[in-house]
């Protein structure tokens, strides 16, 4: 579990984290929505400790991220996985040495035994006939399934995934929401998603933040999410004219 507690981040005098309170909870996939510039990208940035905040505290499962010192730093990231908006894998590397990298940097395992957890990993997401390609052979579905067996290479506690499916083809993207669902009801992890795709919202949205200009303006799951009276919210959701649609449908 993450715990947020009246979080605060301003850049240049300007407030861009106003107050924040929230709770990430294991086993689910907490989703982080709203329109550009609304403070997401900066609270997941935040919280995984890239960037400092003025005030307010936040906790993983009662360890204070602040207050820890660098070796106690250090040894908390590799308790969390990462999986970047355009996958940031290795070109000079093979699929399998991309996934076996952060186990080749942080883990004391024995090579043999760093090989057959990079192997488990793209055996999870269905990639091991791929292992000796280069990224640059993937397509990029198939990268970010690459990408997702480096997160959880290290078995963290802890996945952050930042528009996970930027870039994608609807159908690509629900596979991806679907291994990210997946993994984290099975490994018990906790997973938060910076996403605009209201796709995933609706497939993976266990709980879901909106935030709106900084602030926290509602929180819930997807089956509130489409009967929610928060207007701001609702404009942000019902923008096309699909979405709309779907909203009358299910008033009828």
């Amino acid at each position: 579990m993450i715990e947020v507690d009246s979080l605060y981040k301003s850049f240049e005098g300007q407030d861009v984290l106003k107050g924040i309170n929230a709770t990430f909870d294991n086993g689910k996939t907490n989703l982080i929505i709203g329109k550009s510039g609304a403070g997401k990208t900066v609270l997941l940035k935040c919280i995984v400790g890239l960037l400092i905040p003025e005030k307010g505290t936040i906790t993983y499962d009662g360890r204070n991220i602040m207050s820890l010192g660098k070796e106690e730093k250090l040894l908390m990231r590799q308790e969390m996985g990462m999986l970047f908006q355009n996958a940031a894998l290795f070109d000079s590397m093979s699929v399998l040495e991309n996934v076996m990298f952060p186990l080749d940097m942080f883990s004391s395992l024995t090579y043999n035994e760093r090989l057959k957890r990079a192997r488990t990993c793209l055996e999870r997401v269905n990639l091991l006939e791929a292992q000796d390609k280069s990224p640059e052979e993937l397509s990029g579905g198939m990268q970010k399934r690459a990408a997702i067996a480096r997160a959880i290479a290290m078995k963290p506690k802890y996945l952050f995934c930042d528009e996970p499916n930027s870039g994608l083809d609807p159908q690509t993207s629900l596979i991806i929401d679907e291994l990210i669902h997946g993994i984290t009801e099975e490994y018990g992890i906790t997973t938060i998603v910076n996403t605009h795709d209201m796709n995933s919202v609706m497939n993976i949205g266990d709980h879901i933040l909106f935030l709106s200009d900084g602030e926290l303006s509602w929180k819930g799951n997807k089956k509130d999410i489409l009967n929610t009276d928060n207007s701001t919210l609702n404009g942000f959701l019902f923008s096309s004219e699909i979405l709309r649609q779907v909203k009358n449908m299910g008033n009828k």
